[in-house]
């Protein structure tokens, strides 16, 4: 079965449901049985009494799970309530005091933060390594390393990782890998056929796809899966059902979101590339980008997320001019909606320790859904107004 068709019709069952096509809104805390037997073999959680409690799952969590987990190519899957949940779930259900984290200096920031404040204080030691290491990985795993976690391409940077070569040299020393999915969803990257054990997604982003629903997943092989629901549950990790609902109803349109978004990316990234006063286009589908060949190698498609930085000599005067007159372009965090967005960082802001010669003014760009003629068109108008200012 062809992914887009694993997404129309995965965790769908509409006579369980009395024909509904979609999955109900299941809003439960208590789950009443009808026998003795039945509330004592709850207790245990077998598959036939899995809806035991309103926090560990309903049909419609169920629905999206399965739905995630057929995509990812894992063997399990497991909702939290924010994409920075299922972080802090997945590395907190496999660390503990004593161990060692490699974790990729081009990680989302809040994981960074994470791992630096609440995992440090809890005795789990973090050592942030080059995104680009590649199979010299080797040299920085000790024998106390359990985790090594990747994300690619990185916030911000949008550099490449070569994930089978980094999964290779973890697990011949014993490690696992984590991989943060979210940029290529599971259409663009499928994480467990190149050697990742726990795959984790803000669904916030491309699932949900309408920026209206806050929602993390996290799935994982057969091996992983006690450890994971064994922590997931004792943290209480549970969506409520008005986002999952959205989620579910998104993941069935995410092919043909995903390549439009795609198209604009790259129609966009194309166009800025030409600026005299940008540098560089950040964006592993373009063939002159860094890490194009493991993009290509690896992935299946690019979304519509990308950056690009600025030559020296632009001020932060010129980039207002530009960025507070576009149309199309808001100003906002988080990506993946419907709609398209800009935000300025300098490079420094990824890369702590960056010398002020190279710290550039940066922005990230997601190409939203509106027609690329339109966006290129507030773009060069941008460009236009930060030329007069400089």
């Amino acid at each position: 079965m062809k992914d887009d068709t694993i997404a129309v019709v995965a965790g769908r069952h509409p006579h369980a449901h009395y024909g509904a096509v979609n999955t109900p809104v299941y809003r439960a805390s208590t789950i009443v049985f009808k026998t003795f037997a039945e509330f004592e073999a709850a207790a245990d959680e077998p598959a036939e009494f899995r809806f035991a409690y309103g926090r560990l799952g309903t049909p419609t969590s169920a629905s999206l799970e399965e739905a995630v987990a057929r995509l990812e190519g894992g063997a399990h899957c497991r909702l939290a309530p924010s994409g920075l949940a299922a972080i802090t779930t997945a590395l907190t259900a496999f660390l503990s005091a004593g161990d060692h984290l490699l974790m990729t200096a081009g990680a989302y920031g809040p994981t960074i933060r994470f791992c630096e404040s609440i995992l440090k204080k809890f005795g789990v030691e973090t050592t942030l390594y080059d995104p680009l290491v590649g199979t010299d990985i080797a040299r920085l795993i000790r024998p106390n390393t359990r985790v090594v976690y990747v994300e690619s391409p990185s916030s911000g940077l949008f550099e490449v990782q070569d994930v089978p070569a980094i999964a290779r040299a973890a697990h011949e020393r014993g490690a696992i890998v984590m991989m943060d999915n979210t940029w290529a969803s599971p259409l663009f990257f499928k994480p467990f056929e190149h050697g990742v054990d726990v795959s984790i997604q803000a669904a916030t982003k491309y699932i949900v796809g309408h920026s209206d629903a806050m929602l993390g997943t996290i799935t994982c092989t057969e091996p992983m899966w006690h450890a994971l629901k064994k922590v997931h549950r004792e943290l209480g990790q549970m969506a409520g059902p008005d986002d999952i609902y959205l989620a579910v109803r998104g993941i069935r349109t995410l092919a043909v979101r995903l390549a439009r978004h795609q198209e604009n990316g790259l129609a966009l990234a194309r166009f800025i590339g030409t600026q005299p006063e940008v540098e560089r286009a950040l964006h592993p589908a373009l063939e002159d980008a860094p890490g194009h060949a493991l993009w290509k190698r690896d992935f299946l498609g690019a979304s519509g997320l990308f950056a690009f930085s600025f030559r020296p000599g632009v001020t932060k005067e010129a980039l207002a001019a530009m960025l507070d007159g576009l149309r199309f372009f808001a100003m906002g965090y988080s990506w993946g909606g419907f709609e398209s967005l800009a935000a300025p960082f300098r490079i420094s802001r990824y890369r702590p320790g960056t010398p002020e010669s190279e710290d550039r003014w940066c922005i990230r760009i997601h190409a939203g859904l509106e027609n690329p003629e339109d966006l290129i068109a507030d773009l060069e108008a941008g460009f236009d107004r930060l030329r007069a200012t400089s």
